[in-house]
């Protein structure tokens, strides 16, 4: 039995179509909020609803919110969306990086969790096997108490670093894993410390076809890709757009390196679109419609002058790995 988790339904993973693998949607950080870093609070739905349909608009038909429950997301606010626009979205469970504990735990998760007064005390204070039940129950009940369930498990490491919380999370996120069979993404930090959350996985008996690893871009290097690629993961190149980075061709080089020693099954793409300045209907930014109206066409047209099917890319890298990578096998 094979299917793919939205916020509330299970569906055939070629039901999911042109899909984003990396965006955030509605979230209100409490890291950055008590530090006023408005940019980075995505606080009003309609705004962000306008978004979703230019991607809906030009063909888009999925996408994964990595929002996880410690970088302040609207569970209720994001499945409005979805059923005002008919996009679907996959939720995430799980953690993200250990620098965002230091953040105020939501009033709203306090009966959930505990009355902790951060993150940070509440992860410190519960076991391993504790962390993974709260896991799980996002994934099989719903998030933070909602009946909106997760499709994803996520975990996140710093850069150049693993703390000894962030290993107690990964661990966590691994046994949920093994209790549910949702995919697992990691979030890196500039694309650091991959091989060695794999390391990690692997003492946790992962199969690390379910994994796939965020912000690959961060990090140019293809020999370090290839080194990732060939543990049979997949890896995200999610930060289109994202210019101060590096420029798009330099992203383009690096996915068809990839396809070029053969691992085009497993590429992901997306925008990990997290500030008001990135989105179209906050402050006038890229939106999520730049990857699929602007992006998409330079790529095809690069990857053919190299002598590839840019058309036939595209389609594996928003349509039939995605449907691999977000897919429950139980």
């Amino acid at each position: 039995m094979t299917f793919v988790r939205t916020l509330d339904a299970d569906i055939a993973p070629e039901q999911m179509g042109f899909t984003y693998s990396h965006e955030h949607i509605v979230c209100r950080p409490a890291h950055w909020s008590e530090r006023g870093e408005d940019d980075l609070l995505l606080d009003d739905p309609e705004k962000s609803k306008l978004d979703v349909l230019d991607f809906k608009k030009h063909g888009g038909q999925t996408i994964v919110d990595a929002t996880a429950v410690d970088y302040g997301r609207d569970v209720p606010a994001v499945h409005h969306i979805m059923k005002e626009t008919g996009v679907r979205i996959i939720g995430t469970a799980g953690f993200n990086k250990s620098f965002l504990w230091d953040a105020k735990v939501k009033d709203e998760l306090k009966p959930i969790i505990g009355s902790y007064e951060t993150y940070y005390e509440w992860i410190e204070a519960k076991s391993i096997n504790e962390l993974t039940d709260f896991v799980v129950r996002e994934v099989e009940e719903g998030l933070e108490g909602t009946p909106f369930k997760a499709g994803q498990v996520k975990f996140g490491t710093g850069y150049n670093r693993i703390t000894p919380l962030e290993e107690k999370t990964l661990r966590a996120v691994a046994r949920a894993h093994h209790e549910t069979k949702a995919p697992i993404h990691s979030h890196t930090e500039v694309g650091t410390m991959g091989l060695e959350q794999i390391e990690l996985l692997r003492s946790e008996n992962i199969n690390l076809s379910y994994l796939s690893l965020g912000h690959m871009d961060r990090n140019p290097d293809p020999y370090y890709h290839e080194q990732i690629a060939k543990t049979g993961a997949f890896l995200s190149f999610d930060g289109i757009a994202k210019i101060k980075y590096a420029p798009e061709s330099t992203r383009i080089s690096l996915i068809l390196e990839l396809v070029k020693k053969g691992y085009e099954d497993q590429i992901l793409v997306s925008g990990d679109t997290a500030r008001k300045t990135y989105y179209k209907h906050y402050d006038y930014g890229p939106g999520l419609e730049y990857i699929i109206a602007k992006w998409v066409p330079r790529f095809i047209d690069e990857a053919d002058r190299a002598g590839f099917d840019g058309q036939q890319l595209i389609h594996k890298f928003f349509v039939a790995n995605p449907a691999r990578c977000f897919a429950f096998k139980k």
